[in-house]
């Protein structure tokens, strides 16, 4: 359908400002203090003549949802994002990171892509839209639902997770688009443009290694640190069999059939071929940033992140613990994988204790849906050169807990990036960036699949 197109200079210039300002508010989590991003929302929100629900699951953890209403002829359209943001290393960064600094085409600060960029451009296109409405320009057959959410970072659980569980009404939509897709990878001189439509589950657990306590000048084999160590050598060399699922077989399909060379072929074959499953992909495709990623996306993972024994030098410790975080391919649950690790850990793991702090399951949507195909058609308008692929994540996002009420979440956050940049090196990095030009480009994408959908039969 024809859409009555904004000034997109001005949209632009709306999502600077509120990224800007949004950066400016340290939601770091922890502690996550969200509330001052939920009043700054709920602000905007009323001066539009929109009425925010805002729920304080928590003190200073506060979650902001509104609604433009369609005819109700057709199914809501949910946009959310998360307002808390990762802890920062003040020293290591060149600019406040809690500044909203504009600089050299760039907007500097802790969230810029993860995710208050994100989420200025859902804001100021919710805002548009509501504008266009109330002037005639738009008549929506969807309801059209925004959610700043907290606690994204974190698993204490004090955002979009409970309102799901508790306030399942306020979110209730056929789609839901969030992060983390849409945005343009290049690859081998090509620009891909990957739309999240699964991501992996994770189990955090810790290992525990109990041995016999005594004076460190008397070496023994029942030293719990050695015990740990011993375990955490052999998982670092252990092999998780490959599994690929519908969503990863669509992107690395179309990886193999684009980046051409050695390495398409090579990719092809170890797809197409189950005997070279058993080869692991980087020795397929090289030692490179591409390989590890299609590993991630292929295997069931585990990274040990944290290491806690002893108190003093000279004492051997009763107990030593390791950390763990393990990701999950759709199928694989918290259950399996330590069973997985014991078996990869032999006779060893009877010795140890495993305890799993949290665990969520993998999720995986359908791509051949309307709205993804909007999606794709209105990528390659925008860039006829680019190559809109199915993608899966090798992290996590809140589309797990909308995935319980029956949505089909995609990640998509248009962003077009020049080949020297990198997102998965600026997201929770030092400097984090965005550049306006991909602000601009994005949130003119956003506001043309958003605004086409809702007013869709």
């Amino acid at each position: 359908m024809h859409v009555t197109p904004p000034n997109w200079a001005t949209l632009a210039e709306q999502a600077v400002m509120h990224l800007c300002n949004l950066i400016r508010l340290d939601t770091s989590n922890p502690p996550g203090n969200e509330a001052i991003a939920a009043e700054y929302v709920a602000r905007l929100l009323t001066a539009h003549e929109i009425t925010p629900v805002v729920i304080e699951t928590a003190p200073q953890r506060s979650n902001v949802v509104a609604r433009l209403k369609g005819d109700g002829s057709a199914a809501p359209l949910l946009l959310y994002f998360h307002t808390d943001v990762v802890p920062v290393e003040r020293d290591k960064w060149t600019v406040d990171p809690f500044g909203g600094v504009v600089r050299d085409g760039y907007v500097y600060g802790r969230g810029a892509i993860d995710m208050k960029g994100i989420g200025a451009m859902q804001l100021a296109v919710f805002l548009e839209i509501a504008n266009a409405v109330r002037q005639g320009k738009l008549t929506p057959r969807r309801d059209l639902i925004l959610a700043a959410t907290a606690d994204e970072e974190s698993d204490a659980n004090q955002g979009i997770g409970v309102l799901a569980e508790k306030h399942p009404d306020l979110l209730q939509a056929e789609y839901a688009l969030s992060e983390f897709g849409g945005f343009s990878a290049h690859i081998n001189g090509k620009r891909f443009y990957p739309i999240q439509a699964a991501e992996k589950g994770n189990v955090w657990m810790r290992i525990i290694a109990h041995g016999q306590p005594g004076h460190a000048s008397i070496p023994t084999p029942e030293n719990a640190v050695v015990k740990l160590a011993s375990a955490l050598a052999k998982l670092a060399h252990a092999r998780f069999p490959a599994r690929v699922t519908q969503t990863a077989h669509a992107y690395l399909s179309t990886l193999a059939d684009n980046i051409g060379g050695k390495q398409g072929v090579a990719l092809r074959a170890w797809l197409d071929m189950d005997a070279l499953r058993e080869v692991p992909i980087q020795r397929v495709l090289g030692n490179s940033a591409l390989a590890a990623e299609l590993h991630a996306i292929t295997h069931d993972t585990v990274t040990p992140t944290g290491l806690r024994a002893g108190y003093k030098t000279n004492v051997i410790p009763s107990e030593a613990e390791a950390t763990l975080d393990c990701r999950t391919l759709p199928g694989t649950s918290a259950d399996s994988m330590v069973k997985f690790i014991q078996q990869l850990l032999g006779e060893d793991h009877h010795s140890l204790k495993f305890v799993v702090d949290s665990s969520t399951s993998a999720v995986e949507f359908p791509t051949q849906t309307p709205l993804f195909k909007l999606i794709v058609h209105t990528l390659q308008r925008h860039d006829p050169a680019g190559i809109p692929t199915p993608y899966m994540m090798s992290g996590g996002t809140d589309a797990k807990h909308l995935a319980r009420l029956g949505t089909t979440c995609y990640g998509f956050s248009p962003l077009q990036l020049s080949s020297n940049e990198n997102i998965f090196e600026l997201v929770h990095g030092h400097d984090e960036r965005i550049p306006i030009s991909a602000l601009a480009w994005g949130v003119r994408v956003l506001y043309e699949v958003v605004a086409s959908w809702i007013c869709t039969p």
